[in-house]
């Protein structure tokens, strides 16, 4: 029996995707190309998997001539607080104290780092306060 499809994008769809968030819609080439300083992936396993991603609701294609050109449909943002809330929520039990706390302890992090960190907390706690 076939595991039931994720609906978070897999570690190549996800790569895919910071792509086309940085470099704008593009064809395969052009992704293939910037997929490949770190993987070295065939034509057509990326074309296979793009056209999975817009199945998935991922991407759109619109024609260029005789090529597809691939965007996308999820925004960066969005996507990154999907799947960071399902983080949170399986692994922490929804507490964001506790995968903030987590983390602080866990990844090396400058001071600027921490000062925007510090602001944005101060922030919070004014849109909070009556």
């Amino acid at each position: 029996m076939a595991r039931p499809a994720s609906k978070y994008p897999t570690q190549l769809e996800l790569e895919i995707l910071k792509i086309l968030w940085r470099d704008g819609p593009a064809n395969v080439r052009a992704v293939r190309d910037a997929l490949a300083v770190s993987r070295d992936l065939a034509f057509t396993s990326v074309t296979t998997t793009m056209n999975i991603m817009t199945k998935k609701g991922f991407l759109r294609r619109s024609k260029d001539g005789p090529t597809w050109v691939y965007h996308p449909c999820v925004t960066q943002r969005a996507t990154s607080r999907r799947m960071l809330g399902d983080l949170v929520d399986r692994l922490f039990d929804g507490s964001t104290a506790l995968a903030m706390t987590n983390l602080l302890e866990t990844s090396d992090i400058n001071r600027e780092e921490l000062e925007k960190l510090q602001a944005m907390l101060i922030k919070k706690t004014q849109e909070e306060s009556p």
